[in-house]
């Protein structure tokens, strides 16, 4: 996404507007009934099932406001193309769906479901059904993720003091299952249940190089099952880009033996998302995430810094350990149109141990990007970002906002 951005500008202004046409057929169409089977998106996905209702479901402590619409629903099934740091250009289909479980429930925050197939300029590939689904009153939300990866990779060793020049290649592939049903328990209160599954296999590296000295625990190839607890607070007004209110997220996998886990070990994490309206439409929004691990973790496992929603200029995975922590901030602004605008900026650090999250080496990121709304009512935008880090820089092009 960065060097070839220079020598094709007029790659992105046509994929951009060939994505909204497609975007405007998909709302004139609006009217028509979802397809069976939708394709979830990163953590979510669903069977729904529509029966109309005569009376509004309106959920305690949050208000119908225009900015949830429930009347329409919308289906995008198209080619994309997007690019990162990890991947290069990446090319493939994907099919998304925003919709309500229930008609006219404008009370509840919209369910979305996407399917994506995606190969790579480096010979990488990803095909993941994802999705959120918000029941109605929202008594209930299921997020979900499965998806399979044959992935070429980098790695520079563990820790956040590792050398540019010490980067080697590996190569594996990938099965991941990841569950997570929530159930309310009280005004914008969730208790949640969950699963997480992954295999990892025909990993291929340079013997006697740092995967070898380091000894990282599953490069020969290893499966885990984790059961877990979440605890949510969410009083977000919008599933894609919130313009107010506050998400606090607690939850944790425990990896064991008679889950059929190779390894045994903890994983504890934390996301705190703050979204303030600072004037008319434009927001400020804050991100503290954590990820702490005891015991023995597999390198997929590791906490990884960077990426397309996190530290954006870093190859996600650029520094590893055991735990990380990042702080973020993005502001966004409206421009015209479907156009909009952020700047954003983090900084973050991992290490062995909780302690060595500190000042030491600390990893900072800053950047801007453009918006482009592929659909106004639910706001589920283009994104188009480029991210600057210390020795490190990339270019974003992705669908929905990084946090």
């Amino acid at each position: 996404m960065r060097r070839l951005f220079r020598k094709t500008p007029y790659i992105f202004l046509f994929c951009s507007l060939f994505l909204l046409s497609l975007n405007v057929l998909a709302q004139k169409d609006s009217a028509g009934v979802i397809p069976v089977a939708q394709l979830p998106d990163h953590i979510k996905l669903p069977d729904h099932i529509r029966i109309p209702v005569k009376v509004p479901v309106h959920l305690p402590g949050r208000q119908a406001t225009p900015e949830s619409p429930a009347k329409v629903r919308h289906i995008l099934i198209l080619p994309i193309i997007a690019r990162s740091i990890e991947t290069g250009w990446s090319f493939g289909v994907v099919s998304a769906s925003t919709f309500h479980l229930q008609a006219h429930d404008s009370a509840t925050r919209t369910s979305n479901a996407q399917a994506v197939a995606l190969y790579t300029t480096r010979g990488q590939f990803v095909a993941a059904l994802n999705g959120s689904i918000y029941f109605p009153g929202e008594r209930f939300i299921v997020n979900e993720q499965l998806s399979y990866s044959s992935f070429p990779d980098n790695f520079w060793g563990l820790g956040k003091s590792t050398q540019d020049s010490s980067k080697e290649s590996y190569k594996f592939k990938q099965y991941y299952v990841y569950l997570h049903p929530q159930r309310r328990v009280g005004s914008n209160l969730f208790l949640g249940l969950v699963f997480e599954h992954q295999r990892v296999f025909d990993i291929n590296y340079d013997a006697g190089k740092l995967f070898d000295k380091e000894n990282i625990a599953g490069r020969l190839g290893y499966r885990i099952s984790g059961l877990g607890l979440s605890f949510t607070y969410d009083t977000r007004n919008n599933a894609f880009s919130p313009s107010k209110g506050t998400m606090m997220q607690f939850w944790f996998d425990h990896f064991l033996p008679f889950l059929g886990s190779d390894f045994q070990y903890t994983n504890y994490n934390v996301d705190i998302r703050r979204f303030i309206r600072v004037y008319k439409d434009q927001v400020l929004a804050l991100q503290a995430f954590g990820q702490f691990t005891g015991g023995d973790v597999p390198l997929r496992s590791l906490a990884a810094l960077g990426g397309a929603n996190s530290m954006r200029g870093y190859y996600a995975g650029r520094f590893r350990d055991k735990n990380q922590g990042v702080l973020q901030a993005e502001y966004r602004v409206p421009l015209f149109g479907r156009l909009g605008a952020v700047g954003f900026a983090g900084i973050g650090n991992v290490g062995p141990k909780l302690e060595d999250i500190d000042f030491k080496c600390l990893k900072y990121s800053y950047g801007g990007g453009l918006r482009i709304a592929l659909n106004k009512s639910e706001k589920l935008n283009l994104r188009l970002d480029y991210g600057l880090g210390k020795h490190s820089q990339g270019f974003y092009l992705q669908l929905g906002e990084a946090f």
